[in-house]
C-alpha cells in the first residue's frame, strides 16, 4: 500500500544518513554536534557535513574535501531558503509531514518493535525520527523545485554540443560495458476459487470482529501489508487521491467505525474501517489479504507469456505492439517495452543489472528474447520476457556514438552555470555565517562575503 501513497523513499540513502556514523560513541572532549552554516533561517549542521563524506567514501569517492561538500550543502540550503519564499512553488509542508510519517511506518514494519527500531538509528524517540525524515524530505523537495525553476528554460544547441566535447573530450570517462532492453511482463491472474477463498478468510475476519475481537488485533495477525500491520492496519491523516481507486472509494462511502465488505485493489483483497474523515482527509484501517498467485496460476502466466513470445517469433506481432497490448507495466508498454536506465536513456550498465535478469540474458545475442521467467515488481510476484535490444561494448565516449549522452552532459553543465548565476546574485542579500571550523577554505563561491582587493 505505501507504494501507491506516491511515496519516493530511498532506503539506502535513508539509511545512509542515518546509520550509526550519525551518534557514534565519540570521546570525551570531542564535538557532538554543531552548526556548520546558517544560511538565512536555514540550517547545515556539522553532522551533515560529516554524512555526506561518509556516504562518498562508500560510493568509492577518492577526493573527500571536506570544504567541498560544505559548500554543496550550502548551496542548496540557499535554494531550499528561496523557494520557501517563491509564491509559485507550491507549499507541501502538510503532505510531506505525511509522507515522513509513511515512511517512518514502513521503517518500523522492518522491526519487531518501535523500541528496536529507535536503537537501530540511534534515535531517541519517534518524535525525533520522523522529524529527521521531514526534514530531509523539505529539503529535497524545495530544492529540487526551486532548481528545476531555475533552470526550466535550459538548452543547448547542436553547435554548444560539439563545443562542449571538444573542450572536455580528453577529460570524459569511458563508457562502461551496456545493453538495451525491452521486456514485456504479466500479473499472474488468480482463479475465481483462489479469489473466493481470500473473500472468505476476509468475511471470517470481520465476523470476528462483529463478536468482539478488535480491528487493530486482526490487522496485526492477520494483514499482509507491511506498511499498516504493526500498526493495527491504520493509517492516518490520508489525503484524497493518496491510496488506490478503490480503497479510496470504499472508505470513503463508509460511516465512521464502519467496516466494509471485501474490497479488491491491483494489491489483493481488503476490508476498511473509517476511523475518522474531516474534510478532505480521513484516517482508516484495513486487513489486506495479497494476491499472491498459486504454483498453477504462475505457471499458466509463463504458458500465456510464451504464446506471445512465439507469436513475435513468428512475426505476427512486434515485440512493441506485443508490449503495449499484454504487459501490464505501465512504466515501459507505452514506450516498446524499452526498460530505461538510472540516467533515463534506453542503455543500462551491463554490471547494474539484477543478478535474477542477468541469469536469464546468459548467451542471448542481440534481438534474442528470454523465455518467461519469474520476478518481483513492487513487492509482488511477475511473470516476464525480455529482449535483448542492442549490446554497446565498453568504448570511450564520440560524438558519433554517443550524442545524446553528451547533449545531457553539456546541458546539465550550462543547468549548474544558471544555478551558480542565481546563488552569486543572492549572497549580497542572504544571511550567511560559517563557522570558524571552516575559516581556510577556499570556497568557489563568495559564501563569507570577502572585500574583493582590486
Amino acid at each position: 500500500m505505501t507504494n501507491k501513497l506516491k511515496i519516493t523513499f530511498l532506503l539506502g540513502i535513508f539509511m545512509m544518513i542515518f546509520s550509526s556514523n550519525m551518534n557514534a560513541q565519540l570521546k570525551p572532549g570531542e564535538l557532538v554536534d554543531g552548526i556548520a552554516a546558517v544560511i538565512g533561517d536555514e540550517i547545515v549542521l556539522e553532522s551533515d557535513v560529516n554524512e555526506q563524506m561518509n556516504y562518498a567514501k562508500q560510493q568509492g569517492a577518492s577526493e573527500t574535501d571536506k570544504c567541498d561538500f560544505l559548500e554543496n550543502l550550502i548551496s542548496n540550503k540557499l535554494l531550499v531558503y528561496e523557494a520557501k519564499k517563491d509564491t509559485l512553488i507550491e507549499n507541501r509542508s502538510a503532505a510531506i509531514k505525511e509522507q515522513a510519517n509513511a515512511k517512518y511506518r514502513q521503517l518500523l514494519s522492518q522491526f519487531p518493535d518501535e523500541k528496536t527500531m529507535l536503537a537501530a538509528y540511534k534515535f531517541r524517540n519517534g518524535y525525533e525520527m520522523k522529524n529527521a525524515i521531514e526534514k530531509i524530505d523539505v529539503d529535497q523537495y524545495y530544492g529540487q523545485a526551486k532548481y528545476q525553476r531555475i533552470t526550466e528554460k535550459a538548452d543547448v544547441t547542436p553547435n554548444e554540443v560539439t563545443d562542449f566535447y571538444n573542450l572536455y573530450k580528453m577529460q570524459l570517462p569511458e563508457v562502461k560495458d551496456e545493453i538495451s532492453l525491452a521486456q514485456i511482463m504479466i500479473y499472474p491472474k488468480l482463479t475465481e476459487a483462489h479469489k473466493e477463498d481470500l473473500i472468505k478468510r476476509l468475511n471470517k475476519i470481520k465476523q470476528d470482529i462483529a463478536g468482539g475481537e478488535t480491528f487493530e488485533s486482526q490487522a496485526r495477525i492477520y494483514s499482509e501489508d507491511e506498511g499498516s500491520a504493526a500498526n493495527g492496519g491504520l493509517y492516518k491523516n490520508i489525503y484524497k487521491g493518496q491510496m488506490v481507486k478503490p480503497f479510496e472509494a470504499a472508505a470513503l462511502n463508509l460511516q465512521e467505525n464502519e467496516i466494509s465488505d471485501p474490497i479488491e485493489s491491483e494489491f489483493g483483497y481488503h476490508i476498511i474501517q473509517l476511523i475518522k474523515k474531516s474534510g478532505k482527509v480521513y484516517d482508516a484501517r484495513h486487513i489486506l489479504l495479497k494476491a499472491t498467485p498459486t504454483d498453477d496460476e504462475i505457471k499458466t502466466a509463463k504458458a500465456k507469456l510464451d504464446s506471445i513470445k512465439g507469436l513475435i517469433l513468428a512475426g505476427k506481432i512486434t515485440f512493441k505492439d506485443a508490449a503495449f497490448k499484454f504487459s501490464d507495466d505501465k512504466k515501459t508498454k507505452f514506450n516498446a517495452g524499452i526498460i530505461s536506465g538510472a540516467d533515463g536513456s534506453d542503455k543500462i550498465e551491463r554490471e547494474s543489472i539484477p543478478g535474477s535478469i542477468t541469469y536469464e540474458l546468459a548467451g542471448l545475442n542481440k534481438g534474442d528474447i528470454t523465455a518467461p521467467f519469474e520476478d518481483e515488481d513492487n513487492k509482488r510476484k511477475v511473470i516476464k520476457i525480455i529482449k535483448q535490444e542492442d549490446v554497446i561494448p565498453a568504448h570511450q565516449i564520440t560524438l558519433e556514438t554517443d550524442y545524446n549522452r553528451i547533449k545531457q552532459m553539456a546541458l546539465n553543465k550550462k543547468r549548474n552555470e544558471m544555478i551558480e548565476k542565481f546563488v552569486n546574485s543572492k549572497l549580497p542579500t542572504t544571511f550567511i555565517s560559517i563557522d570558524g571550523r571552516y575559516d581556510n577554505c577556499k570556497f568557489k563561491a563568495n559564501w563569507k562575503k570577502e572585500s574583493i582587493k582590486k
